[in-house]
């Protein structure tokens, strides 16, 4: 590689491990954010939603990668436009493939990265994502008794604690058992613990009461130094753990178990999971190709024209829906499996003779200029809304 080409990939490649650092930061915190309820409901450490939430970072790699690779191609073509070095290569005599080959092979190398994250990492990562998440839900302490909440175990029956003290004793527990029909059954003890036996989770309630009304009105009272309350049927199958399509492997979805119970009911998101995310890699590449068809050539600055980042952005995003629509018709029908691989190979195919032809890709500035003007027309009715309501008016435009 010629050391041209090692200071263009350099710059890209730099500027696409920030794009995605930041991207995938800002991805991470809407998607732990949403994991905050196994510490606010189930009462687990900090730890384990750190722990949880990391977790989530190799499903996000694949997502987020092509579009970082979309910002480094086009912001750096950018700026070389803007410092006249394409125009100083050009003027060298250096072929096109200076600037094309190291962009092509750091989207290359993205995409190795993403097929690997995808089909190696990312559901060994989904299964450990699953398998803390089932802990912590069949943790029946977290799960059930929470300080000073009721919580309802089944139909009829609710536990409350007052406080829990280091060592895993409780204090102040409280249980109100009407399951039985024309019998209502209260237990109160000031301490309790829970203990396993024999695989089973016991609630050991100790120093207490059971209150037992009738329907018929009569009450009797009975003390306890000691009681034992199974709760073991409440939290059954808590730990259990549903492989949905995303979290299975490459080998799983190529060859997949006809017995499995997730499968027999979904056949067709397996089909699209194996055909639509798992191709997700090739974006790197697609992506890279319509940032050197849009600022791969130099430009003059008096040359009116819609920011290249901005072009390569939504040029991505509308070829991702495309990717996506197609995904969505493959899980109805086997038919539509085409459709995932038509749209990079076609849009590809398409940018590739616009670099051929030496034609520039570029969103029509018509449209932009239209679409910035209605944008423009609802911002003053917004504003002239608002002022109406604060009894105020608009100042009228004053003819030029």
């Amino acid at each position: 590689m010629k050391v041209l080409e090692r200071y263009i990939l350099g710059r890209a490649a730099l500027l696409s491990l920030g794009a995605l650092a930041a991207t995938m930061l800002m991805v991470w915190i809407v998607q732990a954010l949403t994991r905050l309820d196994l510490v606010t409901t189930n009462g687990q450490s900090v730890l384990v939603f750190l722990q949880i939430s990391t977790l989530i970072l190799p499903s996000i790699i694949p997502e987020v990668l092509p579009f970082a690779i979309a910002i480094a191609v086009a912001q750096t073509l950018s700026v070389m436009n803007a410092d006249s070095e394409l125009v100083v290569i050009g003027a060298a005599g250096s072929p096109r493939s200076t600037v094309i080959r190291p962009m092509l092979l750091l989207a290359l190398g993205a995409s190795l990265l993403s097929f690997a994250v995808s089909n190696l990492l990312d559901p060994l990562a989904r299964l450990e994502f699953r398998t803390l998440v089932g802990a912590a839900r069949a943790d029946l302490i977290s799960l059930v008794l929470q300080e000073g909440t009721f919580r309802k175990l089944g139909e009829g029956l609710y536990v409350q604690i007052a406080e829990r003290v280091p060592g895993g004793d409780l204090r102040g527990v409280f249980v109100a058992d009407s399951r039985s029909e024309g019998i209502d059954l209260v237990y109160y003890a000031k301490t309790g613990s829970v203990v396993d036996v024999k695989d089973n989770k016991i609630l050991l309630m100790r120093d207490g009461m059971i209150q037992r009304k009738l329907a018929a009105g009569d009450v009797s009272v009975v003390r306890f130094h000691s009681y034992a309350f199974d709760l073991s049927q409440f939290i059954a199958g808590a730990d259990a753990i549903t492989m949905l399509p995303k979290d299975r492997s490459l080998a799983f979805l190529l060859d997949p178990d006809p017995n499995d119970p997730i499968y027999q009911k979904i056949p067709g998101e397996f089909r699209a999971e194996l055909h639509g995310s798992r191709a997700v890699w090739t974006f790197q590449l697609v992506f890279a190709l319509i940032g050197l068809a849009v600022a791969g050539d130099p430009r003059s600055h008096r040359e009116s024209r819609i920011s290249p980042l901005v072009t390569v952005l939504v040029l991505a995003l509308l070829v991702r829906w495309l990717a996506l629509v197609a995904a969505d018709y493959a899980e109805r029908s086997a038919d539509f499996i085409v459709g995932i691989y038509a749209v990079p190979l076609l849009v590809s195919a398409m940018v590739l003779v616009l670099i051929w032809a030496n034609r520039p890709l570029e969103l029509p500035v018509g449209m932009v200029e239209a679409a910035g003007s209605a944008l423009g027309r609802f911002n003053e009715r917004r504003v002239k809304l608002g002022l109406r309501m604060r009894g105020l008016t608009f100042p009228s435009r004053r003819p030029s």
